[in-house]
C-alpha cells in the first residue's frame, strides 16, 4: 500500500534530524502512516453490506487524504455488496456499490474474498437479520469488527455474536452515532446536573417488518437513553399508539428512563436529563464524525468503547418492550427475555 506522511506537521519541537529519522522510518516500514508526527500502522478496512447511506459517508471519512489522529492511515479498500429482499436493501445496494466503485474501492464477490484483503471490518448491512451469518466468518478470521445498527435482527442473535467474539477474543462493538454525538456528550459532562437520575430521549421510530419494532430506527434514541442512564435497567413497559411509542424503563435504585418513538408529525432527535442538581435539554443535531472517530480508535486500540454487556442490555430492553406490547403494556423484566435469548443463542453457533 502506498504510504505518505499523513498530516505530518513540523513544529518547533521537530528538528531536522527528527524529520530525517521519521522519513527513514517511512522508507523502512511502508506499512506505517503518520498523524501529527506519530507513527501509526496503516490499516486496510473492508465493508460488508453496501446498502445504506452510511457506506459512502463512512468511506469518505476514512479515505480523506487530510485525515489526522487515529483516522490517519485507515483506508477502506474493499467492499462486499451483500443485500437482501428488504426494500431498504434491495432498492439501494446497486447504487451505493457503484458509489464505492467510483471512489476506487475494490468490489469483491464474497466475504472470504474480502477478508483476504483487509485488516479490520465494518459490517454495514441495513438488514440486521443477516448480521449473525455475516459476522461469524469475520470473527473466526480474527478481524476487529464494528457492526452498524442494529447489531442483529433478534436479541438471541446479538447474544450469539458477542458470545462468539468473546470466546475467540476478537474485538467487536456496535453503536448508534447518537451515543457519541455532541448533544448526549454535553449532557453527560454537564456538571450543573449533578448525578443523572433520569432521562427522556426521543426520535424517529419507523418499523421494519421481520425485526422487533424498536430495532430498525428506535435503536438510535434508545442508545442515547442508555448513554445517559447507563446499565441496570430492570423492567420495561410499552404504550403504543398510532403515531408514537412510549417505553418506560425502571432502573436500579428507582431511576426512570423513557424513550418516545415518533412516527408522525415533527420527527427529530432530542433528550432531557434529570440530575440531582438540575435539569437540562439537548436537541443538538449530530452527524457521523464522532462515531467514525470512535471506530478508528477502536480499530487501533482493539478496545471497544461500548461493552458487550451494555449492548446486550440495550437489545434486551427493546425485546422486553416487544413482549410488553404482546402483553398489553405490562412491565416485562429484562432478565426474563435475556434468559430465553441465551438459550436460543446457544443453538445458533
Amino acid at each position: 500500500m502506498k504510504t505518505s506522511l499523513l498530516s505530518y506537521r513540523r513544529g518547533p519541537a521537530c528538528s531536522l534530524p527528527t524529520a530525517l529519522m521519521i522519513a527513514g522510518i517511512v522508507l523502512a516500514f511502508p506499512g506505517l502512516a503518520f498523524a501529527q508526527g506519530t507513527a501509526l500502522q496503516a490499516l486496510r478496512a473492508g465493508m460488508i453490506g453496501l446498502d445504506t447511506s452510511h457506506v459512502p459517508a463512512f468511506a469518505k471519512f476514512f479515505n480523506n487524504p487530510k485525515a489526522t489522529g487515529d483516522v490517519a492511515g485507515i483506508r477502506v479498500v474493499a467492499g462486499y455488496p451483500g443485500g437482501t429482499d428488504m426494500p431498504a436493501s434491495r432498492d439501494r445496494v446497486a447504487g451505493f456499490t457503484e458509489q464505492l466503485r467510483g471512489m476506487g474501492i475494490e468490489i469483491v464477490p464474497t466475504i472470504p474474498a474480502l477478508l483476504e484483503k483487509v485488516d479490520v471490518v465494518l459490517l454495514e448491512s441495513v438488514d440486521g437479520r443477516i448480521h449473525l451469518q455475516e459476522a461469524i466468518p469475520v470473527i473466526k478470521a480474527g478481524k476487529p469488527l464494528f457492526i452498524d445498527k442494529p447489531a442483529a435482527g433478534s436479541l438471541a442473535d446479538v447474544v450469539a455474536i458477542f458470545d462468539l467474539a468473546g470466546k475467540r477474543k476478537v474485538p467487536c462493538f456496535t453503536s448508534s452515532s447518537l451515543r457519541f454525538g455532541g448533544g448526549v456528550q454535553e449532557l453527560k459532562t454537564n456538571a450543573a446536573l449533578g448525578d443523572i437520575v433520569g432521562a427522556i430521549t426521543w426520535g424517529p421510530c419507523s418499523y421494519q417488518e421481520g425485526t422487533p419494532d424498536m430495532f430498525f430506527y428506535g435503536i438510535h434514541g434508545i442508545e442515547a437513553l442508555f448513554a445517559l442512564m447507563g446499565t441496570g435497567c430492570e423492567t420495561v413497559a410499552r404504550a403504543q399508539a398510532k403515531d408514537a411509542d412510549v417505553l418506560t424503563g425502571i432502573w436500579q435504585e428507582g431511576r426512570v428512563g423513557t424513550y418516545r418513538g415518533l412516527r408522525r408529525h415533527k420527527e427529530e432527535f432530542g433528550a432531557v436529563a434529570f440530575g440531582t442538581k438540575g435539569i437540562a435539554p439537548s436537541t443538538r443535531p449530530d452527524g457521523y464524525d464522532a462515531l467514525c472517530q470512535e471506530i478508528a480508535k477502536f480499530f487501533r486500540t482493539r478496545q471497544p468503547p461500548v461493552s458487550a454487556t451494555e449492548t446486550i442490555e440495550i437489545f434486551a430492553f427493546m425485546e422486553a418492550a416487544e413482549e410488553s406490547k404482546r402483553q398489553g403494556g405490562k412491565p416485562v423484566a429484562l432478565k426474563d427475555v435475556l434468559s430465553k435469548a441465551r438459550a436460543q443463542a446457544a443453538s445458533r453457533l
